[in-house]
């Protein structure tokens, strides 16, 4: 993907800094599976370290997950006992090398936002989406507590966009007509709710030792005063980080019927 944030560097770190509870991790693969079930091969774009795959396949569905980064493939590859659970392709999401209609059902959770080209992906999802399969998308982007406010401050304190370089977080009319541009009909699945998985403490550590994508432009010194700053900042808004409890919030995926 060129021009796109590879997780390279992320892979060691990537499961404790991102991703569902455990009861969370099995409501989105319920959700996910109820809708997949039957459609044939189902594609994970961007399927990082396998957090949504595995769990499907664990549901019995046929998986197949690209990734641009291979040091995540080796960590799911790690994760499924040192060999590939299912074909695992190292490849570019806007030209994936599957034939037209190759995969009933296409999942994307937290991609299309690190995609500057992000209608190319998309274009090329619809291709290789058969007729009558399904899309299931997910945007990143979080709600409006601490964690967000603490990125927020942070991103003034160093002087970057919050904008990610792809599709905007919650730009769901973007992708809404984009996939109808291709005949797709756009859904929701039913809500679930989860847990933070990252307490407001972890998520400052995670800015102090550049664990995110959106601080890895920020230069090491103007970072680090920046994340000082910052927790100086969110400790008086909201008093010590690590007695802060992580929050509910609601989980809604989108799909896309092809015609």
């Amino acid at each position: 993907m060129a021009g796109s944030t590879a997780f390279d560097r992320a892979a060691a770190y990537y499961d404790a800094t991102r991703g569902r509870t455990r009861a969370g991790t099995a409501r989105e693969t319920a959700v996910l599976a109820a809708e997949l079930d039957g459609h044939g091969p189902v594609l994970e774009v961007g399927v990082g370290t396998g957090q949504v795959a595995l769990p499907l396949q664990g549901a019995g569905l046929p998986m197949t997950g690209i990734d641009l980064a291979a040091p995540m493939l080796d960590v799911l590859r790690a994760k499924a006992g040192g060999a590939a659970p299912f074909p695992l392709v190292l490849g570019d999401a806007t030209v994936m090398p599957f034939a037209n209609g190759a995969f009933g059902g296409v999942v994307l959770r937290w991609v299309l936002h690190l995609i500057p080209d992000w209608r190319a992906a998309a274009s090329e999802i619809a291709r290789v989406t058969r007729s009558g399969g399904v899309v299931c998308v997910l945007l990143g982007g979080g709600g409006d507590g601490p964690p967000e406010k603490i990125k927020e401050r942070f991103c003034e304190e160093a002087g970057i966009t919050q904008s990610p370089a792809g599709l905007g977080w919650h730009d769901h009319a973007g992708i809404d007509e984009a996939m109808a541009g291709h005949g797709a009909s756009p859904r929701t699945l039913s809500p679930f709710t989860d847990e933070e998985s990252m307490t407001p403490e972890m998520f400052m550590q995670g800015i102090e030792g550049d664990r995110f994508s959106w601080t890895w432009p920020v230069p090491e010194q103007a970072r680090i005063a920046a994340a000082a700053d910052t927790r100086a900042w969110a400790e008086r808004e909201f008093g010590p980080l690590d007695r802060l409890a992580p929050r509910p919030y609601d989980v809604i995926w989108h799909a896309y019927d092809l015609p």
